[in-house]
């Protein structure tokens, strides 16, 4: 009796499982974020904060969404804004909870950010950041904040020159 128990209730809870399993997976599909509004979102985040802003309350998973421009050329909203030294907004999307990179701690000034990151990769130098903009791209943009990042890369190397991507 208790096998004939144990069989029915495994047989329940899997179908339980299987059909919890598949509205979740439903539930992920409708939740998904249309290319055309993380485009419109990565566009907004080079110059539109108040747009942002209304966007991300109505969609809050634009925070970390990446558009891809072709070739290779993934930006989120705070690339955007770091690549074009929007730091009102860059900070707002870190306050936010935005995944943070070396190329916004280059725009903040980050020195030992940068260092560290740069002694354990040093071939990030020369990553590629939103559409082939350099590390030293980002702390120019950062102004007198990153002088010492600007300086420090600059000592190793690092040339302000888009870097194409294909």
């Amino acid at each position: 009796m208790e096998r004939k128990h144990f069989i029915r209730t495994a047989g329940v809870m899997g179908l339980l499982f299987t059909a919890g399993a598949g509205m979740s997976f439903k539930r992920q599909e409708e939740e998904q974020l249309s290319k055309q509004m993380v485009q419109e979102f990565v566009g907004a985040s080079h110059r539109d904060m108040d747009k942002v802003k209304d966007m991300l309350e109505a969609y809050p998973t634009l925070l970390n969404a990446a558009h891809d421009w072709k070739h290779g050329d993934f930006e989120t909203g705070l690339g955007a804004a770091s690549h074009v030294g929007y730091k009102e907004l860059a900070k707002y999307f870190l306050d936010k909870g935005a995944q943070a990179n070396i190329f916004t701690a280059c725009l903040f000034g980050e020195l030992t950010v940068v260092k560290s990151m740069l002694e354990a990769f040093p071939q990030a130098l020369h990553a590629k950041g939103p559409h082939g903009f350099t590390l030293l791209h980002h702390a120019e943009k950062g102004g007198e904040d990153a002088t010492e990042v600007k300086e420090y890369l600059v000592s190793l190397g690092a040339v302000d020159k888009k870097i194409a991507l294909y």
